[in-house]
């Protein structure tokens, strides 16, 4: 049995959806038996010759509505006892680092890819559904949020990531966007690497790091920093970053 939750992807369009589960971190994942992921064609589960599985909206409206016979026998022939199961949604509660641990403790997610105007709201009822959101935006189908709902999950399984450190240190992981990061040459165009990451002092290297972060996410994220816990350090550090800011400004 994989480590992490088994995860389900119900959609109209499974050619979107199994091509990028073959690449990549996923791909590795998925031959190695780390993650499971199965992927279900909602228009199989339609009753009628044309495999209809949407209707106009009851009152009138633009778009079109997936029906609730079909999306609701798929979901209950993939969901097990206990599944936690999530329509694709912006009216959702938004993914994050924090969400995504504890989805990564889940037994089985099943992921109902929405398209067209969305779903019959019995849909959600019947079934017990949350709705989940990958952001302030509309995209045309679900597909594309359930495959970042699995990567997000998938990548914080125990072995799917060469480094097992790698996951900690990723933005968002601390709270903290993740600070820059170099590699060779030492000098490209001028700009050098830092100094100190090429002195083998991890001490330095880490405070560092941290205080690049911290820098980074007050400039581009300061709503971030009302949430992550802090240090007396780093809080002296950010005081000496808005007292440099607003000395800028007042100039």
């Amino acid at each position: 049995m994989a480590p992490g939750p088994r995860i389900d992807i119900v959609t109209l369009f499974p050619g979107l959806v199994e091509p990028y589960l073959e690449g990549s971190v996923l791909g590795a994942a998925l031959r190695e038996g780390r993650v499971d992921v199965r992927v279900t064609d909602l228009r199989s589960f339609a009753t009628d010759r044309h495999r209809i599985v949407d209707d106009t909206p009851h009152g009138g409206g633009d778009g079109m509505v997936l029906k609730c016979e079909p999306t609701v026998a798929a979901i209950e022939a993939v969901a097990l006892p206990g599944a936690r199961i999530f329509a694709l949604s912006p009216r959702g509660r938004v993914l994050d680092q924090s969400l995504a641990r504890e989805l990564m403790e889940e037994r089985q997610l099943v992921l109902i890819c929405g398209r067209y105007a969305g779903l019959d709201e019995r849909i959600l009822e019947e079934t017990g559904a949350e709705e989940l959101s990958i952001g302030d935006y509309v995209l045309s189908g679900g597909e594309a949020a359930a495959l970042v709902v699995t990567e997000v999950v998938t990548r914080l399984i125990p072995g799917v990531l060469g480094n097992p450190c790698s996951p900690e240190h990723d933005s968002f992981s601390n709270g903290l966007l993740e600070h820059p990061l170099y590699t060779r040459p030492r000098v490209f165009r001028g700009r050098e690497v830092p100094e100190v990451l090429l002195s083998g002092n991890h001490a330095e290297i880490e405070a560092l790091r941290r205080e690049q972060s911290l820098r980074l996410t007050l400039e581009r994220r300061p709503d971030l920093l009302e949430r992550v816990q802090l240090g007396e350090k780093d809080r002296r550090f950010l005081g000496e970053l808005k007292y440099e800011r607003d000395a800028k400004h007042r100039n």
